[in-house]
C-alpha cells in the first residue's frame, strides 16, 4: 500500500499531545514507516495541533511552510484539537492534505491510501459526542522523561475553554492498562514518568465505558507507586478541588512520587473565578498550597493563571497579582486570554483591550521570574537528586531535581538519562543552578 517510507512529526501544545504523537508515531513504524526529524526530508508530515490559544492556531501555517521547504511534494496531515474544532478551516490551509478529528487521529494510517497532494485537505472528523471511548498513549524516545496518558476529555464547563469541544467527555484508562504501560516504560530504561491527561484528578470516571468512578486518582497514585523500576513519578496539572489531602499525604511519604505540583488557579479573584465557572474559590487554593508546604516544605508548586479575562478590571487584576505575590508558590504559567468561538466568555461584557492584556501578562511573567528565583535560593545548600536531559545547550547539559530545580553542568554525553546526588551551590546569571557532586560519578 505504501510506496513512500519516511514520516516526521511536530507537536504543538501540552504533554498529552506529546504522549499521543509518540503513540501514533509507533503505529506508523509498525506499518513499515521510518520516523525522521521534522527538519529532515520526509514523505509524510504529521502536525498534532493545539487550540488553547490563538498563538497555537497561527503557528500552524508557519509549521506547514517549514515542512514543505523540506519536501514540496510531501503529504501533510493535521490532527489534534484544532483539527477537531475547525477542520474545514484547517483543510483550507495551503499544503494541508488530510485533517483528522478526535477519534480518527488514532487510526491515521487507515486514511493513507494515495499520497498525492490535494487541492483542499480531505476531512474526516467525528461529532465530538462520538469521542466517548478511550485510547491509551505514552511517549518514549523523545526525551528522558515519559508522558503517560491516564485520562482524556473533560466534563467541566469553564467559560473560556474549548477543550471539552475538542476532546469530549471525561474518560479514563483502566488501572490495569496504566500499570502495564508504566511497566513497559520502565523496562525501556526511562527513569521518570509524568502523568498526563486533560483533567487527571477526575481519573476513574469512564474507566470501563460508564460514567461512574471505578477508581479514584488516589487509587491510581497508590498503584503506580508499587511498579518496579520507576525512579520518579511526577503529577502534571491537577485541579485544586480534585487534589485531596489524602493524595498530598501519600505523595509526601511516597518512594517514587516527587514533591512537585502544578495546580491551575486562573485568577486570584473570587468574582472572576465565578465568571469562569471554576469549581473552587481562592480560599481552597490557599488551603492546598498550605497543606503541600506543611508536609513538603521543599515542594515546587507551579500555577496556571489567565490575564485579561472579560470583566478583569485594574482592581481585580491587582487582586490576582497580590494574591500570587503573597502565596508560597514557585513559578507561574501565564496565559493571555484570547477569545475562543463557541465559549460563554465570548459574549461577556467588560472586554479587556489587547494592550492592557499584554501589559498584565508582562507583569505576571516578571513575578514568575521573581518567584522562581526565590524558590531556587531557598534550595541552595540542599542535597537533591538530578536526572540529566539529553540535549547539549551551548556546551552545557541540563537536568531537573526531584522538586523541579533546573541545574546545569558542562556537557558530558555520559550523563544523559542518569541520576546523581548533588548539592545546589549558586544561581547563574541565566537563572539556572550550579552544583557540587555529593558523590562525583565515575563515567567512562
Amino acid at each position: 500500500m505504501h510506496t513512500l517510507k519516511k514520516v516526521a512529526f511536530y507537536t504543538l501544545g501540552c504533554k498529552l499531545n506529546f504522549s499521543e504523537t509518540s503513540t501514533i508515531a509507533r503505529d506508523f513504524q509498525k506499518d513499515g514507516f521510518e520516523r525522521v526529524g521534522f527538519d529532515e526530508k520526509a514523505d509524510i508530515y504529521v502536525i498534532n495541533t493545539c487550540s488553547v490559544t490563538d498563538n497555537a492556531d497561527k503557528r500552524l501555517k508557519t509549521i506547514v511552510k517549514s515542512a514543505l521547504k523540506q519536501n514540496e511534494n510531501a503529504f501533510l496531515i493535521a490532527i489534534g484539537c484544532y483539527a477537531q474544532l475547525k477542520p474545514e478551516e484547517l483543510a483550507k490551509v495551503d499544503g494541508v492534505d488530510l485533517v483528522l478529528g478526535a477519534t480518527e487521529k488514532f487510526k491515521v494510517t487507515n486514511y493513507i491510501n494515495d499520497l498525492s497532494k490535494n487541492e483542499i485537505g480531505e476531512v474526516h472528523s467525528c461529532e465530538i459526542s462520538d469521542a466517548d471511548f478511550y485510547v491509551g498513549s505514552y511517549s518514549i524516545g523523545d526525551r528522558t522523561r515519559a508522558f503517560l496518558k491516564v485520562q482524556d476529555g473533560c466534563d467541566y464547563k469553564c467559560t473560556y475553554c474549548t477543550i471539552p469541544l475538542a476532546r469530549g467527555i471525561s474518560r479514563s484508562d483502566t488501572l490495569e492498562n496504566v500499570l502495564q504501560n508504566a511497566k513497559e516504560i520502565s523496562e525501556k530504561g526511562i527513569k521518570e514518568i509524568v502523568l498526563t491527561g486533560v483533567n487527571i484528578g477526575d481519573y476513574g470516571k469512564g474507566e470501563f465505558g460508564n460514567k461512574k468512578h471505578e477508581h479514584t486518582f488516589l487509587d491510581l497514585v497508590k498503584a503506580l507507586d508499587t511498579v518496579e523500576g520507576i525512579h520518579r513519578l511526577r503529577i502534571s496539572s491537577i485541579e485544586p478541588n480534585l487534589l485531596k489531602n489524602e493524595t498530598i499525604e501519600f505523595v509526601a511519604n511516597s518512594k517514587t512520587f516527587v514533591p512537585h505540583f502544578h495546580i491551575p488557579l486562573q485568577s486570584g479573584s473570587n468574582h472572576l473565578l465565578k465568571l469562569m465557572k471554576r469549581r473552587y474559590l481562592r480560599e481552597v487554593y490557599v488551603d492546598r498550597v498550605a497543606q503541600i508546604k506543611k508536609l513538603m516544605p521543599n515542594a515546587c508548586i507551579g500555577v496556571d493563571v489567565i490575564v485579561g479575562f472579560p470583566g478583569e478590571t485594574d482592581a481585580l487584576f491587582l487582586e490576582t497579582y497580590n494574591f500570587l505575590n503573597e502565596l508560597n508558590i514557585s513559578y507561574l504559567h501565564v496565559f493571555t486570554y484570547s477569545e475562543r468561538p463557541n465559549t460563554e466568555a465570548v459574549t461577556m461584557q467588560g472586554v479587556v483591550p489587547q494592550n492592557v492584556r499584554n501589559k498584565r501578562s508582562k507583569m505576571l511573567r516578571g513575578l514568575s521570574v521573581k518567584k522562581r528565583r526565590a524558590f531556587y535560593e531557598s534550595q541552595l545548600g540542599n542535597n537533591l537528586s538530578v536526572l540529566f536531559e539529553g540535549e547539549n545547550k551551548e556546551g552545557f547539559i541540563h537536568g531537573f531535581t526531584e522538586n523541579y530545580v533546573k541545574v546545569k553542568t558542562p556537557w558530558n554525553p555520559n550523563l544523559v538519562n542518569t541520576m546523581h546526588q548533588i548539592q545546589l551551590t549558586k544561581i547563574d546569571a541565566d537563572g539556572l543552578v550550579r552544583f557540587d557532586w555529593v558523590n562525583e560519578p565515575v563515567l567512562a
